[in-house]
């Protein structure tokens, strides 16, 4: 297996999960602010057990991913300051900024799966 997934890596998987599914209800909701921030918290938390504490401080200090990081700390900002709406959209943006160098990977990821990499691989579909 290319990726070998620790007992600290799985947890960070989970906790990321769970930090989507928060978003993702506190978003349904209509921008319920509680959910969001706890969306942000287990997502942050989860990115950091993912990847660990260095390579964490890493992303969101490297120049080339200031933009991302100043970004997407002034969306969490907004979500606490009752802006959610414009929390998100600030924050999404910040998101795609900062894991923009991830998508290769992710890519090479996507087509290993069984069925779904089979169907993504068709010309029309390519990503």
């Amino acid at each position: 297996m290319a990726y070998e997934l620790t007992e600290q890596k799985k947890i960070g998987l989970g906790l990321i999960g769970f930090g989507i599914f928060f978003s993702f209800l506190g978003i349904i909701l209509f921008f319920d602010r509680g959910l969001l921030a706890l969306g942000n918290i287990f997502w942050l938390a989860g990115v950091v057990l993912l990847l660990g504490w260095r390579s964490t401080l890493n992303l969101f200090t490297n120049r080339s991913n200031y933009k991302g990081s100043i970004a997407f700390l002034l969306g969490i900002f907004f979500i606490f300051v009752r802006w959610p709406v414009v929390g998100i959209i600030v924050e999404m943006y910040g998101c795609i900024v900062l894991f923009s160098g991830f998508w290769p990977s992710v890519k090479v990821f996507i087509y290993q799966i069984p069925v779904f990499g089979w169907i993504l691989q068709y010309p029309i579909l390519e990503l």
